[in-house]
Protein backbone atom coordinates (compact mmCIF):
# COMPACT_ATOMS: atom_id res chain seq x y z
CA UNK A 1 0.00 0.00 0.00
CA UNK A 2 1.83 3.23 -1.11
CA UNK A 3 1.56 6.56 0.92
CA UNK A 4 -0.57 8.03 -0.68
CA UNK A 5 -2.83 5.31 -0.44
CA UNK A 6 -2.96 5.25 3.38
CA UNK A 7 -3.03 9.30 3.02
CA UNK A 8 -6.44 9.39 1.00
CA UNK A 9 -7.84 7.87 4.05
CA UNK A 10 -6.62 9.73 6.63
CA UNK A 11 -9.02 12.15 8.54
CA UNK A 12 -5.60 14.11 9.97
CA UNK A 13 -6.45 15.32 13.69
CA UNK A 14 -5.66 17.42 16.07
CA UNK A 15 -7.65 17.91 18.95
CA UNK A 16 -6.01 18.64 21.71
CA UNK A 17 -7.42 21.13 23.92
CA UNK A 18 -4.42 23.35 23.96
CA UNK A 19 -4.41 23.76 20.09
CA UNK A 20 -3.09 26.41 18.76
CA UNK A 21 -3.46 28.44 15.38
CA UNK A 22 -0.10 27.94 14.34
CA UNK A 23 -0.66 24.25 15.26
CA UNK A 24 -3.76 24.51 13.06
CA UNK A 25 -2.14 26.02 10.26
CA UNK A 26 0.94 23.58 10.04
CA UNK A 27 -2.06 20.92 10.21
CA UNK A 28 -4.02 22.42 7.39
CA UNK A 29 -0.75 23.03 5.24
CA UNK A 30 -0.48 19.28 5.53
CA UNK A 31 -3.53 18.02 4.42
CA UNK A 32 -3.34 20.17 1.61
CA UNK A 33 -0.05 18.85 0.13
CA UNK A 34 -0.49 15.06 1.09
CA UNK A 35 -4.05 14.74 0.03
CA UNK A 36 -5.56 14.01 3.15
CA UNK A 37 -8.98 12.95 3.10
CA UNK A 38 -9.95 15.61 5.88
CA UNK A 39 -8.53 17.32 8.71
CA UNK A 40 -10.09 16.84 11.76
CA UNK A 41 -10.45 20.02 14.65
CA UNK A 42 -12.34 21.49 17.16
CA UNK A 43 -15.49 23.41 16.77
CA UNK A 44 -14.11 26.61 17.04
CA UNK A 45 -11.08 26.36 13.92
CA UNK A 46 -13.73 25.24 11.46
CA UNK A 47 -15.29 28.76 10.41
CA UNK A 48 -11.60 30.14 10.60
CA UNK A 49 -9.81 26.90 8.51
CA UNK A 50 -12.99 27.42 6.17
CA UNK A 51 -12.39 31.04 5.28
CA UNK A 52 -8.76 30.34 4.92
CA UNK A 53 -8.37 27.09 3.45
CA UNK A 54 -11.72 26.78 1.33
CA UNK A 55 -10.41 23.73 -1.04
CA UNK A 56 -10.21 21.65 2.92
CA UNK A 57 -12.68 18.83 4.01
CA UNK A 58 -13.04 20.08 7.26
CA UNK A 59 -14.51 17.44 9.77
CA UNK A 60 -15.60 18.22 13.47
CA UNK A 61 -16.18 16.47 17.11
CA UNK A 62 -19.67 16.72 18.85
CA UNK A 63 -20.79 16.42 22.03
CA UNK A 64 -17.13 15.70 22.69
CA UNK A 65 -15.46 13.92 24.00
CA UNK A 66 -17.87 12.61 26.69
CA UNK A 67 -21.20 12.30 24.71
CA UNK A 68 -23.54 13.17 27.66
CA UNK A 69 -24.66 16.73 26.36
CA UNK A 70 -28.52 16.49 25.97
CA UNK A 71 -29.54 15.92 21.95
CA UNK A 72 -30.97 19.17 21.57
CA UNK A 73 -27.44 20.25 22.53
CA UNK A 74 -26.02 17.87 19.93
CA UNK A 75 -28.21 19.11 17.24
CA UNK A 76 -27.16 22.61 17.40
CA UNK A 77 -23.48 21.76 17.87
CA UNK A 78 -23.86 19.90 14.06
CA UNK A 79 -25.49 22.28 12.57
CA UNK A 80 -23.63 25.51 14.06
CA UNK A 81 -20.53 23.54 12.63
CA UNK A 82 -21.99 23.33 8.90
CA UNK A 83 -22.98 26.59 8.70
CA UNK A 84 -19.44 27.54 9.30
CA UNK A 85 -17.93 25.28 6.92
CA UNK A 86 -18.18 21.50 8.39
CA UNK A 87 -18.63 18.90 6.21
CA UNK A 88 -17.88 16.13 8.29
CA UNK A 89 -19.33 15.70 11.88
CA UNK A 90 -17.78 12.86 14.41
CA UNK A 91 -20.12 12.34 17.18
CA UNK A 92 -20.37 10.70 20.37
CA UNK A 93 -22.83 8.37 21.86
CA UNK A 94 -24.38 9.11 25.25
CA UNK A 95 -22.55 6.38 27.10
CA UNK A 96 -24.54 6.79 30.37
CA UNK A 97 -28.14 5.67 28.09
CA UNK A 98 -26.01 2.15 26.97
CA UNK A 99 -25.38 1.24 30.27
CA UNK A 100 -28.95 1.79 31.33
CA UNK A 101 -29.87 -0.14 28.28
CA UNK A 102 -31.57 2.47 26.58
CA UNK A 103 -30.89 1.70 23.62
CA UNK A 104 -33.85 3.12 21.59
CA UNK A 105 -32.59 6.38 23.01
CA UNK A 106 -29.52 6.05 21.56
CA UNK A 107 -30.77 4.85 17.93
CA UNK A 108 -33.36 7.99 18.16
CA UNK A 109 -30.54 10.77 19.11
CA UNK A 110 -28.33 9.10 15.98
CA UNK A 111 -31.49 9.62 14.22
CA UNK A 112 -32.09 13.45 15.07
CA UNK A 113 -28.22 14.26 14.50
CA UNK A 114 -28.79 12.70 10.83
CA UNK A 115 -31.16 14.87 10.62
CA UNK A 116 -29.45 17.99 11.37
CA UNK A 117 -26.86 16.97 9.27
CA UNK A 118 -28.22 16.61 6.19
CA UNK A 119 -26.80 15.40 3.11
CA UNK A 120 -23.33 15.72 4.94
CA UNK A 121 -21.33 12.98 6.43
CA UNK A 122 -22.14 11.30 10.19
CA UNK A 123 -19.84 9.29 11.89
CA UNK A 124 -21.21 7.96 15.36
CA UNK A 125 -18.48 7.24 17.90
CA UNK A 126 -19.24 4.86 20.10
CA UNK A 127 -16.18 4.42 22.40
CA UNK A 128 -15.79 0.64 22.36
CA UNK A 129 -13.11 0.93 25.31
CA UNK A 130 -15.97 1.29 27.76
CA UNK A 131 -18.46 -1.27 26.39
CA UNK A 132 -18.82 -5.03 26.16
CA UNK A 133 -18.84 -7.23 23.09
CA UNK A 134 -23.03 -7.03 23.48
CA UNK A 135 -23.13 -3.74 23.32
CA UNK A 136 -20.76 -3.06 20.77
CA UNK A 137 -23.23 -5.53 18.56
CA UNK A 138 -26.67 -3.53 19.81
CA UNK A 139 -24.77 -0.22 18.66
CA UNK A 140 -23.86 -1.44 15.38
CA UNK A 141 -27.63 -1.91 14.62
CA UNK A 142 -28.57 1.04 16.05
CA UNK A 143 -26.09 3.04 14.06
CA UNK A 144 -27.08 0.95 10.93
CA UNK A 145 -31.15 1.63 11.35
CA UNK A 146 -29.96 5.39 12.21
CA UNK A 147 -28.77 5.67 8.65
CA UNK A 148 -25.02 7.58 9.82
CA UNK A 149 -22.39 6.87 7.29
CA UNK A 150 -19.60 5.60 9.65
CA UNK A 151 -19.16 4.01 13.00
CA UNK A 152 -16.60 4.95 14.72
CA UNK A 153 -14.10 2.98 17.28
CA UNK A 154 -13.26 6.19 19.78
CA UNK A 155 -12.39 9.47 20.95
CA UNK A 156 -9.33 9.27 21.68
CA UNK A 157 -9.89 10.52 25.00
CA UNK A 158 -10.84 7.48 26.73
CA UNK A 159 -8.75 4.56 28.33
CA UNK A 160 -8.47 2.97 24.87
CA UNK A 161 -8.40 3.22 21.16
CA UNK A 162 -9.21 1.61 18.17
CA UNK A 163 -8.08 -2.58 17.62
CA UNK A 164 -8.26 -5.26 15.00
CA UNK A 165 -11.19 -7.09 17.21
CA UNK A 166 -13.70 -3.98 17.26
CA UNK A 167 -13.11 -3.50 13.07
CA UNK A 168 -13.69 -7.08 12.60
CA UNK A 169 -16.82 -7.08 15.23
CA UNK A 170 -18.08 -3.74 13.11
CA UNK A 171 -17.30 -5.69 10.04
CA UNK A 172 -19.92 -8.50 10.99
CA UNK A 173 -22.34 -6.64 12.50
CA UNK A 174 -23.02 -2.57 10.71
CA UNK A 175 -25.19 -2.33 7.65
CA UNK A 176 -23.56 -2.51 3.97
CA UNK A 177 -24.08 1.33 3.93
CA UNK A 178 -21.98 2.27 6.76
CA UNK A 179 -18.37 2.54 6.67
CA UNK A 180 -16.03 2.43 9.44
CA UNK A 181 -13.36 4.47 11.02
CA UNK A 182 -10.70 3.38 13.40
CA UNK A 183 -9.13 6.33 15.67
CA UNK A 184 -6.88 6.23 19.03
CA UNK A 185 -3.56 4.67 19.48
CA UNK A 186 -3.09 4.67 15.98
CA UNK A 187 1.01 4.66 16.59
CA UNK A 188 2.60 2.62 13.24
CA UNK A 189 2.97 2.18 9.78
CA UNK A 190 1.77 -1.61 10.32
CA UNK A 191 -1.29 -0.38 12.34
CA UNK A 192 -2.32 2.06 9.15
CA UNK A 193 -2.08 -0.41 6.59
CA UNK A 194 -4.04 -2.99 8.98
CA UNK A 195 -6.77 -1.50 9.81
CA UNK A 196 -7.39 0.16 5.85
CA UNK A 197 -6.90 -4.29 5.12
CA UNK A 198 -9.13 -4.73 7.69
CA UNK A 199 -11.84 -3.04 5.60
CA UNK A 200 -11.69 0.92 7.55
CA UNK A 201 -12.62 3.83 5.30
CA UNK A 202 -10.74 6.40 7.46
CA UNK A 203 -8.10 6.45 10.28
CA UNK A 204 -8.62 9.14 12.57
CA UNK A 205 -4.96 10.32 13.85
CA UNK A 206 -2.64 12.64 14.87
CA UNK A 207 0.42 10.74 13.37
CA UNK A 208 0.33 9.35 10.39
CA UNK A 209 2.10 12.30 8.04
CA UNK A 210 5.04 11.60 10.84
CA UNK A 211 5.34 7.64 10.72
CA UNK A 212 4.78 7.89 6.32
CA UNK A 213 7.79 10.51 6.72
CA UNK A 214 9.50 7.27 8.32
Amino acid sequence: MTDNEILSHIDHTLLRPTSTVSEIDALCDEAISLKTASVCVPPCYVKYINEKYPELNICTVIGFPLGYNTTEIKCFEARDAIRNGASEIDMVINLCWVKNGDFGKVESEITELRKACGSHILKVIIETCYLTEEEKITLCGCVTRAGADFIKTSTGFGTGGATLSDIQLFSRNIGSGVRMKAAGGVKTREDLEMFLEAGCDRIGTSSAVRLLKK
